[in-house]
């Protein structure tokens, strides 16, 4: 999103009070996506990423409908770019229970997953670790290891990330499925189409004002402190920016 819209200012919610949501019900996860956007709205945001794969499933249709005014952008698993690109026709794809079990997978599956065989796995712990900082531990890395190896043995060539937790993990993903199998991280093609809904509903930032990044969460705000330089990386500037302002969070 800084690439794709560099004059826009951000509010980042992370309920990490409640995650992880995979295990939780669809009807918990659309109360906790509701009150999360009412509070976006409260701090006068345009427009809002539901940047999670599991609330994207289980909540988008809720939340266009109780604010049919305002522009959502969800996540779906990129079975379509992964369906396009296999040569070998085996897809390996990594997501939440609620995920899988959600309308919008299986939505994507039926349109564009025909002719391609698709092997999923839920990586049981995977979220817990990662929002504990460990991308490359030895815990982290057996998850990963126990989901891609028996989808290395089916000839997989691609592995679609269908939660927004795993692309912080591309790197150990990479190393155990080697170069030469693609990994899809979903991210750019989120921030293209923010940028063409922004350019669309003709709210692009006009001012000249410098923009700004804002971090909240409904956990622990020191944990959240600690954990942001380790997934932006230490001299991203966003971090940098959160080490002089102590306020930059809040619960």
């Amino acid at each position: 999103m800084r690439e794709q819209t560099p004059n826009e200012s951000i509010v980042y919610f992370g309920d990490q009070g409640h995650v992880p949501y995979g295990p939780r019900s669809l009807e918990e996860i659309q109360k906790f996506s509701e009150g999360i956007t009412r509070f976006l709205l409260e701090q006068n945001s345009k427009l809002i990423v539901v940047a999670c794969n599991t609330a994207s499933a289980a909540a988008l249709k809720y939340l266009r409908a109780r604010f049919p005014d305002v522009p959502f952008v969800g996540m779906e698993p990129a079975v379509k770019p992964a369906a396009e690109s296999t040569k070998t026709g085996k897809v390996g794809v990594l997501a939440t229970p609620a995920t899988f079990q959600g309308a919008l997978y299986a939505s994507v599956v039926e349109r564009f997953g025909a002719g391609v065989e698709l092997f999923q796995h839920t990586c049981p712990g995977l979220v817990n670790q990662i929002e504990k900082g460990e991308l490359n531990s030895n815990a982290t890395r057996k998850i990963l290891a126990d989901a891609l190896r028996p989808m290395l043995e089916k000839n997989i060539d691609t592995v679609v990330l269908g939660c927004t937790h795993y692309p912080f993990v591309i790197p150990l993903i990479q190393n155990i499925v080697g170069e030469n199998i693609r990994v899809i991280d979903p991210a750019p093609a989120v921030a293209r189409q923010i940028q063409r809904l922004l350019e669309a509903n003709k709210k692009q930032n006009q001012l000249r004002a410098k923009p700004t990044t804002r971090f909240f969460t409904s956990g622990d705000a020191v944990s959240m402190k600690s954990l942001l330089p380790v997934l932006l990386g230490r001299n991203d500037e966003v971090a940098s920016a959160l080490w002089k302002d102590d306020q930059a969070i809040a619960t």
